[in-house]
């Protein structure tokens, strides 16, 4: 039985007190790869932004709201865990400055100055050691190319690739990748049945072997 750390969902990144960059994660994609780790007899842990859908009763849920707080987590929660499969989309932006007050119309348009988070997954791969790491990569162009390339930079042992589409839908098209650029399965379908395929070759190549 393995200890795995699941991230999952959407992070809030707030320019003021009620306003925040997201994405449409819904968090689907990590529940079901919860259910399918739960049901294979692993034991789950799970780090979740901010979601509409319910985790398994099973699985050991902690919630964030930033990407910050999600690295956080994930850093401690890995250190127990013998892999992690990064299902969420943390914002990569945040705002330089966070206002202490809501931003007020005044009729002229508002600039913002962005910088960069901290990447989860990449962080998270950068510690693994002996353990193994699975990173979903959503890509608009290049879509294999920057998958591959996304698996050498996070140091991820299998890469999810799939689209924008899949994003707060019951279904996807994901196709995993080996570091090398092998393409070791092409699954759609409803994410509860992806899921469990996606799963059970994480079983085979990485848990098992």
């Amino acid at each position: 039985m393995a200890r795995i750390l699941i991230t999952s969902g959407p992070t809030r990144q707030y320019l003021d007190p009620v306003r925040y960059l997201t994405n449409a994660s819904s968090g689907r994609m990590g529940r079901a790869l919860a259910e399918a780790a739960i049901a294979s007899g692993h034991e789950v842990v799970i780090i979740s932004g901010p979601v509409d859908v319910s985790y398994p009763d099973a699985a050991q849920v902690v919630n964030v709201v930033s990407t910050e707080e999600m690295l956080d987590a994930a850093q401690k929660a890995f250190i127990e865990c013998d892999g992690a499969i990064g299902v969420a989309a943390p914002c990569d932006y945040r705002p330089r400055r966070i206002a202490d007050d809501k931003l007020s119309k005044t009729g002229s348009p508002l600039t913002l100055e962005l910088v960069e988070t901290a990447d989860v997954i990449a962080t998270i791969g950068a510690e693994k050691n002996d353990r193994w790491v699975v990173g979903f990569a959503l890509e608009t162009e290049d879509h294999r190319f920057r998958a591959i390339t996304k698996a050498e930079r996070k140091n991820c042992d299998l890469m999810v690739l799939n689209s924008p589409s899949a994003m707060n839908s019951e279904n996807t098209e994901i196709e995993l990748i080996s570091p090398d650029g092998t393409v070791v399965g092409h699954f759609h379908g409803q994410k509860s049945e992806v899921a469990a395929k996606i799963f059970a070759e994480i079983q085979t190549q990485l848990i098992e072997r």
